[in-house]
């Protein structure tokens, strides 16, 4: 069989549904995933969901159901959330699924023979959200986690334990022999300097939960979730029941990830696989968070994008091309409803879908519908084009969709400019045919290859165009090579716009009820102290007064705009019952409130004295 190039998305949680981080990452592999099929690779793309563990037990049990009971629920809104925004996964992989539990204890049993795997007590902190084991100094005085900002679990028990620690250094030579391993490269040296600061061996088993895939010869021990998961991407293809599909699909190609679970598939999993003895994945591309206004989207908050409500009201072409276009794959990017209809507006309907829309009533106009065949000199656009592909095979290849898609549209405002400067309608009027059909050719050839382009970020807007300008069936590298327009004449179709505009009107202010008011709590502190924070540029550290007993800290971003001189001894406003997080190595507890435009941030501060802690109501 010939090697499949093998794509996958993480396994998603299913203690709770999906949202617009899922749909990101999803969406950037089935783009990933079109365009290698375009490139003549026969792609598997895999994902699924990841059933295990004690905080969906804990999510179940609040909700009074089996922890496979929530499972099946949830898996259901995932499977047909990838259906409704055209995502073209090979297979979708539960780790409940008997050959998941096979795989994982047959791996499990083989690292343990090779003495890879041995027995010890765990004492330690545990976070139930992240799944993850912390030491003392990790988590600091006030047991927070140093990635959720959670409260930590203090665990004594009897685990089995992965020798991570054997692998320090062959990960480190890994990384430093194939640096394309994890991209892009902030990412790549953020897990380099993790290793370099030592390794130490990973609890693989828990004995007081139940909920999971039990170790083959001590039933009591249940696999620990990160162990369990991973090998998703090996069970998903056979590993134990089709060993020439595995053979032919293994190592993954690309593992598409967050940066939030970039340490476990970027430390973890190479070591696992190492002691394993199977091959590495090639690359592990892991890409930034969606916010909003600066602020990490979360339930708890209430700021999480629903994508299917994005796709109904939107379309799910218009979601996709906000996603890839909007921020550099990687970085984090802040959502908005007003600039994805910007989005909307401009680029997809003023630029594409008016040029296709412009082109085809010309077309209707001039030669009833029809391209005739054309003795061509005029090569300009022709020329455009292979520029474009070659640009854009080298963005998507290093998974800059962005660029990607911003190299279609400089193709399409040069068709767009083309025709202004051409003015068919003049030559129509002047009786100059020859060149009229050579300029209406021209176009049609450029917008064939803009929709040949696009297919993969865009494929249903893709498909649109494709029959409007007069071809059959889809598009693919095969249909767009098989037509031969110096020999062929072409009946174009106009049926619909590809995009409208957006006229509502986006209501830029989330209305929230009294009840919601309610729960903020604003307290007055008085600013006893200001610190540098060590590696950061905007953040001062503050120790502030709220009448309590002990002083609370404050991570404050106005380094740029205020001295400690001008902070000591303010009288400030802050949101004291906000949940503790973790900034820069800063356990900040609150939020400071502040007024800002353009050019300014003032302080939001108290008229005069008052006690510390003093309610503001």
């Amino acid at each position: 069989m010939n090697k499949h190039f093998y794509i996958t998305t993480p396994i998603y949680y299913v203690n709770d549904v999906p949202h617009i981080g899922h749909s990101y990452t999803t969406i950037a592999a089935d783009t990933y995933a079109r365009f290698k099929r375009f490139s003549g690779e026969n792609v598997f793309f895999l994902t699924g969901t990841d059933e295990h563990g004690q905080k969906i037990k804990k999510t179940a049990d609040k909700m009074g159901k089996t922890p496979i009971q929530l499972a099946d629920n949830v898996v259901i809104r995932f499977k047909d959330l990838w259906t409704k925004l055209n995502i073209t996964n090979d297979d979708f992989i539960r780790t409940t699924e008997k050959r998941h539990i096979e795989a994982v204890q047959e791996i499990f049993n083989k690292l343990y023979k090779k003495g890879d795997i041995y027995k010890d007590k765990y004492e330690g902190w545990y976070c139930v959200y992240c799944e993850s084991y912390f030491a003392d100094l990790d988590v600091g005085k006030e047991h927070l986690c140093p990635d959720c900002g959670r409260k930590v679990d203090k665990l004594t028990e009897e685990s089995y334990f992965f020798k991570l620690s054997k692998y320090e250094k062959p990960l480190l030579q890994y990384y430093k022999e194939h640096p394309e391993f994890v991209m892009p490269q902030s990412r790549y040296n953020e897990v380099t300097s993790f290793v370099k600061s030592g390794l130490k061996d990973l609890s693989i088993t828990r004995t007081s939960l139940d909920w999971g895939i039990p170790v083959p010869f001590d039933k009591k021990h249940v696999i620990y979730v990160w162990f369990d998961a991973l090998f998703n991407y090996v069970s998903g293809i056979g590993y134990t029941y089709d060993k020439d599909k595995f053979n032919s699909i293994w190592p993954p190609d690309v593992h598409f990830v967050g940066k939030d679970i970039l340490r476990f598939h970027a430390v973890f999993w190479p070591a696992f696989l190492m002691s394993a003895e199977l091959a590495l994945p090639k690359h592990i591309v892991a890409h930034g968070w969606w916010m909003i206004k600066e602020t990490k989207m979360s339930k708890s908050l209430g700021n999480v994008v629903d994508p299917l409500e994005m796709i109904e009201k939107y379309t799910r072409d218009a979601y996709r091309y906000f996603l890839l276009r909007e921020v550099p794959f990687g970085l984090d990017g802040n959502f908005s409803e007003e600039a994805f209809v910007n989005r909307l507006n401009s680029d997809l309907t003023n630029d594409l879908s008016n040029l296709l829309w412009r082109f085809l009533s010309m077309v209707e106009k001039y030669n009833q519908g029809l391209i005739k065949k054309v003795h061509v000199e005029d090569r300009y656009l022709e020329q455009e084009g292979r520029k474009a592909i070659e640009n854009i095979k080298q963005y998507m290849n290093r998974f800059a969709f962005n660029e990607a898609l911003e190299e279609i549209w400089s193709l399409i405002g040069k068709t767009n400019k083309y025709i202004t400067d051409k003015e068919p309608w003049v030559l129509k009027k002047k009786g100059e045919e020859e060149e009229l059909q050579e300029v209406l050719y021209n176009i049609l050839s450029s917008l064939r290859l803009i929709c040949f382009l696009i297919s993969p970020l865009l494929p249903d807007t893709a498909d649109k165009m494709w029959t409007q300008l007069g071809f059959l069936g889809k598009v693919t590298e095969k249909t767009i090579n098989d037509i031969n327009l110096d020999t062929e004449e072409v009946k174009v179709e106009k049926k619909e716009m590809l995009f409208h505009k957006f006229e509502e009107k986006i209501e830029k202010e989330e209305k929230i009820n009294i009840d919601e008011l309610k729960k903020v709590k604003l307290k007055v502190a008085k600013i006893i102290s200001c610190e540098e924070i060590k590696g950061s540029r905007k953040l001062w550290k503050l120790k502030i007064d709220v009448g309590e007993e002990n002083l609370r800290t404050l991570a404050a971003g106005l380094k740029d705009r205020y001295s400690p001189e001008e902070l000591i001894g303010k009288n400030i406003i802050i949101v004291s019952n906000l949940k503790p997080v973790k900034l820069m190595g800063i356990t900040s507890q609150g939020m400071l409130l502040a007024a800002e435009d353009k050019n300014n941030i003032k302080l939001l501060t108290v008229d005069g004295d008052i006690t510390p802690g003093s309610d503001i109501h």
